[in-house]
């Protein structure tokens, strides 16, 4: 019984929302009621945790909002000015086909953004993105969301390996190296599939009939893009620690992307557009904007993120100066939520779209307009990110309790090792996976789950860093089924409603690579 109320908040969610195919706005509003009431009920939740969770949610809210306000500014701005025209015509120079273009842009672009931010940012830039590049709304946000998932143990600048892991008694720099690389050697079974996968997932879904029949030629260039990614990944994991492995590892798949692809190298003859909008037109007419000057806004965005990260006097000053962050909230301990304002991607987002119009020599009113229509598709968003984030937190906070029952997440996670015992290898990464699905967050969940992860593998005799490792492998698969990264994806290119539909094409792929990731961890166990 209390299994099935831990469970709660990822059964009713799959019900609403998968099965039944209700729009988001309406599944999770009654998923979350659901969930309270059995935290009240059930758990024991007192009124105040209750009341400051829900408190919390609506905080939380706010941040993921700004971001999202930023990314829509940003894009608006940039298809007014016409620089989304110039950077079309620019990957149409290197590659037509639209199976290269996801490549460079989801997977590549997308994990140097996750390296640079974290917290959902890349799939809310690279799914507009897509979406303006002429692909269809659903394959843009899925195989966005797909792409975001092997750069997410190292995204904002590592964040996720080191505090994550922070709470471990082991704690420190030499640990955190040591399974920042046994994440990467984990990866080079998962994560070298990825490119492919995304492949599968774009013409199996949205070709025209021939399925992977379209995706099969296109092997030797995606294993050769993931191999060049993940290896490069291991490369720099032993060399510099886990804070910039995303970073330089998207950068070094990026120039392999870019120059096999302008020549043609490993890819078939065919050029494959099967994925395209409904009269769609690619803008043929010579711009008067450079490609970098186009480009420019995306540059700085990336500059601006790695900056307020890694120059600790402008870390300090960005975390320092207007934080609107709310720690214990209405006196309960650790009932918190960060916001500060000035190091949110949002802000930097947002700034750098006001920074475009000056570049590119634009009128300000294309920012003014941009704005306003930002503003009016988040206002619905906001409701079902509301209700999102209150089950989550209700759901994570539910160890503040007057039942001595230990904490939702902690309870399922005793319950899968004693049902697992000696494979636990080969689940450790569904409940990193698990925690990403409920919390949105790589970080959260490796907080919430690494001390457990820890214990079971002390117990149990297996090498701890690659149980960990696996836990973070598979925090960045449930980046790809994580509710309000999925909603806040829609939202970003007009789909609201239909996150359903987009976690039934994304269920599938994460569930593969949590599968690879504990194969992974299981060889690794077995034979080095």
């Amino acid at each position: 019984m209390l299994m099935l109320v831990a469970l709660s908040a990822v059964i009713f969610p799959f019900i609403f929302l998968v099965l039944l195919r209700m729009p988001a706005i309406k599944g999770m509003t009654l998923s979350s009621v659901i969930v309270l009431l059995l935290a009240v009920t059930v758990w024991g939740m007192g009124s105040q945790v209750i009341l400051s969770s829900i408190l919390q949610g609506a905080h939380k809210t706010l941040t993921i909002l700004l971001i999202l306000f930023g990314a829509l500014v940003l894009l608006n701005t940039l298809r007014r000015n016409g620089a989304v025209d110039r950077i079309n015509q620019g990957f149409q120079s290197i590659s037509k086909d639209m199976r290269v273009q996801l490549i460079i842009v989801a997977f590549l672009f997308g994990s140097l953004l996750e390296g640079a931010a974290g917290f959902g940012t890349p799939a809310m830039i690279t799914a507009p993105l897509m979406l303006a590049l002429g692909f269809k709304p659903l394959a843009a946000v899925s195989t966005a969301l797909i792409a975001d998932s092997s750069a997410v143990a190292f995204g904002a600048v590592g964040t996720p390996v080191i505090v994550g892991l922070s709470t471990l008694d082991t704690a420190g720099p030499a640990f955190f190296q040591e399974v920042g690389i046994t994440v990467t050697l984990i990866d080079l079974f998962g994560g070298t599939f990825i490119p492919f996968i995304l492949i599968v997932v774009l013409t199996l879904f949205f070709g025209k009939g021939r399925g992977l029949k379209d995706a099969w030629p296109m092997l030797p260039w995606t294993l050769m893009v993931g191999a060049v990614y993940t290896s490069s990944a291991l490369l720099y994991a032993f060399l510099f620690g886990p804070e910039f492995v995303a970073i330089l590892g998207a950068l070094t798949g990026l120039a392999a992307a870019a120059f096999t692809a302008k020549k043609g190298i490993l890819l078939p003859k065919d050029t494959w557009t099967d994925a395209l909008q409904d009269d769609f037109e690619i803008d043929t007419k010579k711009s008067d904007m450079s490609l970098l000057t186009a480009w420019s806004p995306y540059l700085i965005v990336v500059a601006l993120l790695l900056l307020t990260r890694i120059v600790p006097w402008l870390r300090e000053f960005t975390t320092t100066v207007l934080d609107l962050s709310w720690t214990n909230i209405l006196g309960v301990e650790g009932v918190t939520s960060n916001w500060e304002l000035l190091y949110s991607p949002g802000t930097i987002l947002t700034i750098t779209a006001l920074l475009a119009v000056l570049i590119q020599r634009r009128s300000f009113k294309n920012f003014t307009a941009s704005s306003k229509e930002a503003l009016s598709t988040i206002k619905i968003t906001g409701i079902t990110l509301f209700a999102t984030l209150v089950m989550v937190h209700v759901f994570s906070n539910s160890g503040i309790n007057t039942s001595d029952i230990t904490s939702m997440p902690e309870y399922i996670a005793a319950g899968m090792a004693a049902a697992f015992g000696p494979m636990w290898i080969l689940v450790a990464p569904f409940l990193g996976e698990l925690g990403s699905f409920i919390t949105g967050s790589a970080t959260v969940s490796t907080l919430t789950f690494s001390p457990v992860q820890y214990s079971i593998a002390n117990a149990t005799g297996v090498d701890a860093s690659v149980v960990l490792g696996a836990q973070l492998v598979g925090s960045g698969a449930g980046n790809m089924i994580c509710i309000h990264n999925v909603v806040a994806a829609c939202a970003v290119v007009g789909m609201e409603g239909k996150e359903g539909s987009v976690i039934r094409k994304t269920l599938g792929p994460a569930i593969l690579y949590g599968v690879l990731a504990g194969v992974g961890g299981f060889i690794i166990m077995n034979v080095f």
